[in-house]
């Protein structure tokens, strides 16, 4: 990932980005950082870029000519870096109190981007012509005035570099700690066992991760409760339904429990007589409606202006009303397998299984065809198809759609009927389990072989049918 800062004081930023984690990415080269000095780019022999305002008052504003030339500089040194086809534009955040509020949810948003500007401010502001000329996003760190954007810049730039894979040493850092489902973090401790009189909590040095992640749970919901009242009122309504959800049919609502306790959920509508739920990182919406009745007030829930997209029907008769609001173009009737049992599942020492990187993207596309190139990249990208080898040869594969099911799996030809389907799946059930996930797969109605896999290994399958419709 490309951070670019535009700034009059470029040793701000150089200073601050050298040490820690940011600096060990820089040095790394997980991460990239140019401080590019505004004034470089300025006509003026003096070097300024700056100015009286128009109209009188205090103070002096910058330029647009030199913001705007260094933005072009810029522009150019990444078209012919990554390659950007003529009039893509590449995410410019001005950083100014008059911008949106930032938060986890941008960052991690911001952190799917390849290249980032930021403009920093000084004096006055910036003349109107080149905000309106450059910048796509304004932010703000927070109701207060700074005397420029460099802080800020710094700020966003760690937040969103610590959610960029490979930064953190500890893969799982970044989805345990404040703000990850509207908790703030459990308390942490270290050695030694004793200290000033207190003793560490004696489930973190019992060795039983269960009941370690459940004193976390607890504990993070204890101080989010008395610290953030207000994330805590959102964060119990999502339990409240995923409670319910799980009570009324495990099997059948698992995406949109497992949506919720992954905090990737956003919900839309929560009542008595159904959910909508929108998965805003795969950009699904998973629809339940508990009674025939209610079908059309739940469909009634999704956003207007909504055009297209995926949708999950958990009830057949959500289908009618989708279609008499919606251009339904392809649909999907599926039935849903869950690994309740919480115990890994055996292994084979004879098949290997290894992540699969983006450079087997044309093997995958090759057998695989339900998904566009573009997912199939994006999912080879995130580290989320593994490969099972056997002999040293890539045999097969499987992995984790986007919205957390399993899926994408394909044997090839010459090794079917040798178990490799088993082994995919057995190595993505124990992954989840490992992750703390409930792992759950989609299975298309009328694939009896998958059926069979399914219950060979312990899953149980609904007996409901849904769902999966595109729009």
């Amino acid at each position: 990932m490309n951070f670019y800062i535009m700034t009059l004081f470029p040793e701000m930023i150089e200073q601050g980005a050298r040490n820690s984690v940011l600096g060990r990415a820089l040095a790394n080269g997980i991460l990239s950082l140019e401080a590019v000095n505004i004034r470089d780019y300025t006509k003026d022999k003096h070097g300024k870029a700056d100015d009286y305002p128009y109209g009188g008052g205090a103070g002096m504003l910058m330029q647009a000519q030199p913001v705007y030339d260094c933005w072009r500089a810029i522009e150019e040194k990444i078209k012919e870096k990554c390659g950007k086809k003529a009039g893509e534009k590449t995410r410019v955040i001005y950083l100014t109190p008059q911008g949106k509020a930032f938060h986890q949810e941008m960052a991690g948003e911001l952190a799917k981007e390849e290249n980032i500007i930021f403009l920093c401010g000084h004096y006055e502001g910036i003349d109107e012509r080149a905000l309106e000329e450059i910048v796509t996003d304004c932010v703000s760190i927070g109701d207060y005035v700074l005397t420029g954007g460099e802080l800020p810049a710094l700020v966003m730039v760690d937040a969103i570099a610590r959610l960029v894979p490979g930064v953190l040493n500890n893969g799982d850092s970044a989805g345990e700690e404040t703000f990850f489902n509207d908790l703030l973090e459990y308390p942490q401790y270290s050695r030694p066992e004793q200290w000033n009189g207190k003793n560490v909590p004696e489930v973190l040095l019992s060795g039983n991760h269960k009941k370690i992640r459940e004193w976390r749970l607890a504990q993070s919901e204890i101080k989010t409760k008395r610290l953030r009242p207000d994330l805590y009122e959102k964060y119990a309504l999502r339990k409240k339904l995923t409670e319910k959800l799980v009570k009324r049919n495990k099997a059948l609502y698992a995406d949109m429990s497992e949506c919720l306790s992954r905090g990737r959920g956003e919900l839309l509508y929560a009542g008595e007589d159904g959910a909508v739920l929108w998965d805003k990182k795969a950009d699904v919406y998973m629809l339940a409606a508990f009674d025939e009745g209610s079908a059309e007030k739940i469909v009634d829930q999704i956003p207007s202006g909504i055009s297209g997209g995926q949708f999950i029907l958990h009830e057949e008769w959500l289908l009618p009303p989708m279609e008499r609001r919606f251009r339904v173009k392809e649909k999907m009737m599926c039935q849903r397998a869950v690994y309740n049992r919480g115990v890994s599942l055996p292994r084979s020492k004879e098949i290997a299984i290894r992540q699969l990187d983006v450079s087997w993207l044309s093997v995958v596309l090759a057998h695989y065809h339900l998904g566009s190139e573009e997912y199939v990249k994006e999912r080879l990208a995130a580290g989320a198809v593994f490969g099972a080898f056997a002999e040293g040869k890539l045999a097969g594969f499987m992995g984790e759609h986007i919205e957390g099911s399993l899926g994408m799996m394909e044997v090839f030809a010459e090794y079917r009927r040798r178990g490799i389907a088993a082994e995919l799946e057995s190595y993505m059930i124990n992954l989840h389990l490992s992750r703390g996930y409930l792992p759950y797969g989609d299975v298309i109605v009328g694939n009896e072989a998958s059926l069979k896999l399914q219950k060979k290994l312990g899953l149980k399958v609904s007996k409901e049918m849904y769902y999966w419709a595109v729009v």
